[in-house]
């Protein structure tokens, strides 16, 4: 999957494809997230704070798979 880079402490990269949300952490780990919007892909690419976004509306909400 295609991930443009994010300005963040935690999160360097982030992509999007049909439902499927890949994180790219700082610390070189790489997750996916299942069956997430693409609503709320546009709101953690707006949010002044991905990391914070990520632990508040993605984290506790979608199940994930450790790339």
């Amino acid at each position: 999957m295609r991930r443009r880079p994010v300005d963040s402490r935690s999160v360097r990269s982030v992509g999007w494809s049909d439902g499927t949300l890949e994180l790219e952490y700082v610390n070189g780990y790489v997750y996916r997230y299942l069956d997430v919007p693409q609503p709320t892909y546009a709101a953690l690419l707006a949010a002044p704070s991905i990391g914070a976004y990520v632990n508040k509306h993605i984290k506790p909400h979608y199940e994930f798979r450790e790339v």
